[in-house]
């Protein structure tokens, strides 16, 4: 059971699939972060991005702004500032797909949140599951994930059903957040 609740810095491999216009398959060891394009002419994937590294800040947020009555105070003053803010003003890019997202925020730069609410005080995505080895990834291409009060990666479960709210993408970006919550007081 022990082995089972260990924290993401854990981890020595983390990768995911997209599927689309192309098939791409993204990996990472923990030291870079490589892409590779299926090419359906030899039905092989071939390296197409070499050692991703996600820009410092970004562009875009992406959130479910279905939720925003639900959000915390930090959340609602991040938000607003990435839509009114002349200097850190944002595009909302939202697919509602975590991985998509974060793909494109690896690519880009960006952030993806996925806050607590009222309907999920812990968050609801999947600790283990989804977040740590997505932020596994982004780490490893110089990004940062938070849950706006600590890494993701150093989160240690108590439940393999744990499940954590996450701030995900360019570092300045989950940093903003991570301070918006230090304002708010946020615990």
């Amino acid at each position: 059971d022990a082995d089972l609740k260990q924290a993401g810095n854990q981890l020595v491999a983390a990768g995911y699939a997209l599927y689309g216009d192309a098939t791409l398959v993204v990996i990472s060891f923990g030291d870079e972060v490589n892409g590779f394009t299926l090419d359906p002419t030899i039905g092989e994937f071939v390296l197409t991005h070499k050692n991703l590294r996600i820009p410092e800040v970004g562009g875009t947020y992406s959130i479910n702004e279905g939720y925003a009555e639900d959000w915390n105070a930090a959340i609602k003053e991040y938000v607003v500032q990435c839509k009114k803010s002349s200097k850190d003003k944002k595009a909302s890019r939202y697919i509602g797909c975590m991985v998509a997202d974060v793909h494109r925020a690896l690519i880009k730069g960006g952030i993806y949140l996925y806050p607590e609410n009222k309907k999920f005080p812990n968050g609801k995505l999947s600790l283990q599951c989804e977040c740590n080895p997505l932020a596994f990834i982004i780490a490893a291409a110089g990004g940062r994930a938070s849950n706006g009060k600590q890494s993701i990666l150093d989160i240690v479960p108590k439940s393999s059903a744990d499940t954590t709210p996450i701030f995900i993408g360019s570092k300045q970006d989950v940093i903003a957040v991570e301070e918006a919550y230090k304002r708010h007081n946020i615990k």
